[in-house]
């Protein structure tokens, strides 16, 4: 016993100098090399083989290390992202932060909601949970996190690097609750803090009835400068200028919904996923 104790010490002993070894090569890294470094990393991420090939078919359209790189996430993120839905980019963002940061999930608390959706949220929620529940090794240190829309509160003020949402502030502007989440977005987010949002690109503004699934550019940016925030960049990865927006069926005619089924599908194939704007945001 007392062999096998000393062993164990030596054991961790050893282990304690590799790790202070590893933890100072890190620190000591330029600026260049840790960047080159965490590309590779975020790399790793995207190719993680527990992302269904479904989801990385969808990698030329969403174009997730552009994305993440242009919105400057890196592993030390304390990020949330707000509606995950069904985890597309959660796949990426958690093995990603989780090196020495955090993910949170935000997601809608289905008591808040109008009682026809509680349902959906509930189900979609319970999809979320289970699917970071059945891989613990990748997924194990994300938390979810629930709110209510028409009164969101994300965490304590000042708690978070970063907050992302991806193809959802219609769906707020629908239900008169975009001001309220912007406005969520700047409390919980440090000075210096970065909100990254990805939105389908209407031509031009839309009415705040449309449900289109479109919003423009401009729409947006007021929406963050309203809530504080200073637009810090805007990018075109996420462009598609083969989108022409004026489909009976909205955005949704569009893949990956395909909302016509088969009639004209080959011609939405061919164009592909939505025209997007990609808008980088700080907190002054």
């Amino acid at each position: 016993m007392k062999a096998y104790s000393w062993i164990m010490a030596a054991g961790l002993l050893a282990s304690s100098h590799v790790m202070a070894d590893a933890h100072k090569d890190h620190n000591s890294m330029g600026e260049a090399e840790m960047q080159a470094h965490h590309k590779v990393m975020l790399a790793e991420a995207v190719a993680g083989t527990w992302r269904s090939e479904a989801n990385k078919a969808r990698d030329s359209y969403r174009h997730p290390q552009e994305t993440l790189a242009f919105f400057g996430v890196t592993p030390h993120s304390k990020l949330m992202e707000i509606w995950p839905g069904g985890g597309w980019y959660a796949e990426i963002l958690i093995p990603y932060v989780s090196h020495h940061g955090s993910y949170t999930g935000a997601v809608n608390d289905p008591a808040s909601v109008p009682e026809r959706q509680r349902d959906y949220y509930g189900k979609q929620n319970q999809a979320l949970r289970d699917k970071f529940a059945g891989n613990a090794d990748v997924f194990g240190k994300a938390t979810v996190l629930t709110f209510n829309p028409a009164q969101p509160v994300l965490g304590a003020p000042g708690s978070m690097d970063t907050v992302l949402t991806f193809r959802n502030v219609h769906n707020w502007r629908m239900a008169q609750q975009a001001e309220g989440m912007f406005k969520a977005f700047f409390a919980v987010l440090k000075p210096g803090g970065v909100l990254g949002v990805v939105e389908h690109r209407a031509q031009s503004d839309v009415a705040a009835d449309d449900k289109s699934g479109y919003v423009s550019e401009a729409q947006v940016i007021a929406l963050a400068e309203a809530a504080g925030f200073r637009l810090e960049g805007r990018s075109e990865i996420n462009a598609n200028p083969k989108d022409t927006k004026n489909y009976t069926g909205g955005v949704w005619t569009l893949p990956p919904t395909l909302r016509e089924g088969d009639k004209d599908r080959e011609k939405y194939l061919a164009i592909g996923e939505s025209d997007r704007m990609t808008l980088k945001f700080v907190k002054p």
